[in-house]
Protein backbone atom coordinates (compact mmCIF):
# COMPACT_ATOMS: atom_id res chain seq x y z
CA UNK A 1 0.00 0.00 0.00
CA UNK A 2 1.56 3.21 -0.71
CA UNK A 3 1.84 6.35 1.70
CA UNK A 4 -0.57 8.29 -0.01
CA UNK A 5 -3.77 5.76 -0.36
CA UNK A 6 -3.05 4.81 3.73
CA UNK A 7 -3.21 8.73 4.12
CA UNK A 8 -6.64 8.78 2.21
CA UNK A 9 -7.92 5.62 4.42
CA UNK A 10 -6.66 7.24 7.27
CA UNK A 11 -8.60 10.30 6.38
CA UNK A 12 -11.64 8.56 5.78
CA UNK A 13 -11.20 6.49 8.97
CA UNK A 14 -11.36 9.69 10.96
CA UNK A 15 -14.07 11.05 9.27
CA UNK A 16 -16.43 8.36 10.18
CA UNK A 17 -15.45 7.88 13.75
CA UNK A 18 -17.74 10.76 14.65
CA UNK A 19 -20.78 9.17 12.93
CA UNK A 20 -19.82 5.82 14.90
CA UNK A 21 -20.85 7.17 18.27
CA UNK A 22 -24.77 7.60 16.44
CA UNK A 23 -24.38 4.32 14.00
CA UNK A 24 -22.20 2.25 14.97
CA UNK A 25 -19.76 0.36 12.67
CA UNK A 26 -22.06 0.71 9.65
CA UNK A 27 -22.43 1.29 5.69
CA UNK A 28 -24.65 3.94 7.46
CA UNK A 29 -21.57 5.77 8.93
CA UNK A 30 -19.34 5.43 6.38
CA UNK A 31 -21.55 6.91 3.59
CA UNK A 32 -21.44 9.71 6.41
CA UNK A 33 -17.72 10.29 6.71
CA UNK A 34 -16.98 9.69 2.95
CA UNK A 35 -19.73 12.56 2.62
CA UNK A 36 -17.75 14.71 4.70
CA UNK A 37 -14.92 13.76 3.11
CA UNK A 38 -16.08 14.90 -0.05
CA UNK A 39 -16.65 11.29 -1.82
CA UNK A 40 -19.16 9.61 -2.89
CA UNK A 41 -19.98 5.90 -1.86
CA UNK A 42 -18.32 4.35 -5.35
CA UNK A 43 -15.48 6.09 -4.75
CA UNK A 44 -15.24 4.93 -0.69
CA UNK A 45 -15.26 1.35 -2.35
CA UNK A 46 -12.66 1.89 -4.43
CA UNK A 47 -10.71 3.02 -1.00
CA UNK A 48 -12.34 0.29 1.12
CA UNK A 49 -13.22 -2.64 -1.36
CA UNK A 50 -14.64 -4.34 1.81
CA UNK A 51 -16.57 -1.78 3.01
CA UNK A 52 -17.15 -1.39 6.77
CA UNK A 53 -15.40 -5.06 7.59
CA UNK A 54 -12.20 -3.50 5.69
CA UNK A 55 -12.42 0.26 7.82
CA UNK A 56 -13.07 -1.39 11.40
CA UNK A 57 -9.73 -3.84 10.20
CA UNK A 58 -8.01 -0.03 9.14
CA UNK A 59 -8.65 1.34 12.89
CA UNK A 60 -6.91 -1.56 14.36
CA UNK A 61 -3.96 -1.32 12.01
CA UNK A 62 -4.11 2.82 12.25
CA UNK A 63 -3.97 2.14 16.00
CA UNK A 64 -1.04 0.30 15.95
CA UNK A 65 1.13 2.72 13.95
CA UNK A 66 0.43 5.48 16.20
CA UNK A 67 1.16 2.55 18.85
CA UNK A 68 4.18 2.19 17.32
CA UNK A 69 4.96 6.02 17.04
CA UNK A 70 4.86 6.34 20.78
CA UNK A 71 7.39 3.09 21.63
CA UNK A 72 9.66 4.46 19.46
CA UNK A 73 10.40 7.51 21.66
CA UNK A 74 10.47 5.02 25.21
CA UNK A 75 14.08 4.58 25.65
CA UNK A 76 13.53 0.09 25.82
CA UNK A 77 17.10 -0.21 26.22
CA UNK A 78 16.77 0.94 29.83
CA UNK A 79 13.62 -1.56 30.29
CA UNK A 80 12.79 -4.97 31.13
CA UNK A 81 11.04 -7.12 29.15
CA UNK A 82 8.31 -7.19 31.58
CA UNK A 83 8.31 -2.92 31.35
CA UNK A 84 8.38 -3.27 27.79
CA UNK A 85 5.72 -5.00 27.03
CA UNK A 86 3.46 -2.48 30.14
CA UNK A 87 4.41 0.34 28.50
CA UNK A 88 3.68 -0.76 24.97
CA UNK A 89 0.07 -1.76 25.98
CA UNK A 90 -0.77 0.68 27.61
CA UNK A 91 0.49 2.81 24.81
CA UNK A 92 -1.58 0.87 22.47
CA UNK A 93 -4.70 1.91 24.78
CA UNK A 94 -3.84 5.55 25.31
CA UNK A 95 -3.46 6.10 21.43
CA UNK A 96 -6.95 5.29 21.56
CA UNK A 97 -8.25 6.91 24.36
CA UNK A 98 -9.89 9.75 22.49
CA UNK A 99 -12.30 6.74 20.71
CA UNK A 100 -13.15 5.12 23.53
CA UNK A 101 -16.98 4.91 22.45
CA UNK A 102 -16.27 3.84 18.97
CA UNK A 103 -13.94 0.92 20.59
CA UNK A 104 -16.93 -0.53 22.52
CA UNK A 105 -19.31 -0.62 19.31
CA UNK A 106 -16.37 -1.98 17.81
CA UNK A 107 -16.62 -4.77 19.95
CA UNK A 108 -19.87 -4.91 19.39
CA UNK A 109 -19.61 -5.35 15.64
CA UNK A 110 -16.58 -7.98 15.83
CA UNK A 111 -18.92 -10.38 17.84
CA UNK A 112 -21.07 -10.66 15.04
CA UNK A 113 -20.17 -14.72 14.08
CA UNK A 114 -19.00 -13.06 10.29
CA UNK A 115 -17.04 -11.05 11.88
CA UNK A 116 -14.90 -13.35 14.41
CA UNK A 117 -12.14 -13.77 12.11
CA UNK A 118 -11.72 -10.31 11.49
CA UNK A 119 -11.63 -9.18 15.47
CA UNK A 120 -9.10 -12.10 15.53
CA UNK A 121 -7.15 -11.33 13.14
CA UNK A 122 -6.51 -7.52 14.70
CA UNK A 123 -6.15 -8.71 18.40
CA UNK A 124 -3.08 -11.20 17.24
CA UNK A 125 -1.85 -8.24 14.46
CA UNK A 126 -1.72 -6.12 17.93
CA UNK A 127 -0.10 -8.49 20.16
CA UNK A 128 2.70 -9.23 17.22
CA UNK A 129 3.44 -5.56 16.20
CA UNK A 130 3.62 -4.99 20.17
CA UNK A 131 6.06 -7.90 20.59
CA UNK A 132 8.09 -7.19 17.43
CA UNK A 133 8.41 -3.33 18.43
CA UNK A 134 9.69 -4.28 21.96
CA UNK A 135 12.52 -6.26 20.41
CA UNK A 136 11.28 -9.75 20.04
CA UNK A 137 12.75 -11.90 17.69
CA UNK A 138 11.89 -15.29 18.53
CA UNK A 139 11.04 -17.64 15.29
CA UNK A 140 10.27 -21.11 17.29
CA UNK A 141 7.23 -22.39 19.39
CA UNK A 142 8.33 -19.16 22.05
CA UNK A 143 6.92 -17.20 18.93
CA UNK A 144 2.92 -18.72 19.73
CA UNK A 145 3.20 -18.95 23.36
CA UNK A 146 4.17 -15.23 23.36
CA UNK A 147 1.58 -13.85 21.63
CA UNK A 148 -0.88 -16.08 22.63
CA UNK A 149 -0.20 -15.13 26.61
CA UNK A 150 -0.17 -11.39 25.61
CA UNK A 151 -3.48 -11.76 23.51
CA UNK A 152 -5.48 -12.86 26.85
CA UNK A 153 -4.14 -10.49 28.97
CA UNK A 154 -4.62 -7.42 26.15
CA UNK A 155 -7.82 -8.69 25.69
CA UNK A 156 -8.54 -8.74 29.25
CA UNK A 157 -7.03 -5.26 29.70
CA UNK A 158 -8.97 -3.82 26.99
CA UNK A 159 -12.51 -5.06 28.61
CA UNK A 160 -11.27 -3.41 31.92
CA UNK A 161 -10.06 0.03 30.48
CA UNK A 162 -13.84 -0.01 28.29
CA UNK A 163 -15.36 0.14 31.96
CA UNK A 164 -13.05 2.26 34.02
CA UNK A 165 -14.03 5.58 35.60
CA UNK A 166 -10.53 6.64 37.21
CA UNK A 167 -8.64 9.43 37.12
CA UNK A 168 -6.45 8.66 34.09
CA UNK A 169 -7.08 5.25 33.78
CA UNK A 170 -4.79 4.28 36.97
CA UNK A 171 -6.60 1.47 38.20
CA UNK A 172 -6.49 0.18 34.17
CA UNK A 173 -2.61 0.39 34.25
CA UNK A 174 -2.53 -1.45 37.68
CA UNK A 175 -4.71 -4.08 36.39
CA UNK A 176 -2.48 -4.42 33.73
CA UNK A 177 0.70 -4.86 35.28
CA UNK A 178 -0.98 -7.62 37.78
CA UNK A 179 -1.92 -9.54 34.77
CA UNK A 180 1.47 -9.31 33.02
CA UNK A 181 2.94 -10.57 36.75
CA UNK A 182 0.48 -13.60 36.93
CA UNK A 183 1.78 -14.66 33.26
CA UNK A 184 5.48 -14.59 33.82
CA UNK A 185 5.08 -16.85 36.05
CA UNK A 186 3.19 -19.58 34.24
CA UNK A 187 6.71 -20.50 32.29
CA UNK A 188 8.35 -21.34 35.25
CA UNK A 189 5.32 -24.01 36.01
CA UNK A 190 4.85 -24.90 32.90
CA UNK A 191 8.09 -25.71 30.84
CA UNK A 192 7.59 -28.98 31.07
CA UNK A 193 4.54 -28.73 29.66
CA UNK A 194 5.54 -26.70 26.95
CA UNK A 195 8.22 -29.63 25.65
CA UNK A 196 5.66 -31.78 25.36
CA UNK A 197 3.29 -29.68 23.34
CA UNK A 198 6.16 -28.63 20.91
CA UNK A 199 6.32 -32.27 19.38
CA UNK A 200 2.32 -31.86 18.60
CA UNK A 201 2.65 -28.32 17.07
CA UNK A 202 3.39 -28.70 13.26
CA UNK A 203 0.55 -27.49 11.81
CA UNK A 204 1.49 -24.02 14.45
CA UNK A 205 3.64 -22.54 11.50
CA UNK A 206 0.94 -23.31 8.55
CA UNK A 207 -1.94 -22.05 11.08
CA UNK A 208 0.23 -18.74 12.42
CA UNK A 209 0.56 -17.85 8.71
CA UNK A 210 -2.72 -17.96 7.89
CA UNK A 211 -3.88 -15.45 10.83
CA UNK A 212 -1.09 -13.47 11.80
CA UNK A 213 -1.58 -11.70 8.14
CA UNK A 214 -2.84 -7.93 6.92
CA UNK A 215 -6.71 -7.31 6.20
Amino acid sequence: MTESVEKERDEILLAVLPHVLFDGWSQKALAAGLKDSGLGESEGLVVFPGGVSELAAHFNNHADRQMLKEISKMDLDSMSVRDRIIAATRARLEVVAAHRESIRRLLTYLSLPQNHLIGMRCSLNTVDAIWYATGDTSTDFNYYTKRGLLLGVYSATVLYWLADESEGFEESWGFLERRINDVLKLPKLGSKVGDRLKKGMGLMPRIGRRIFRPI
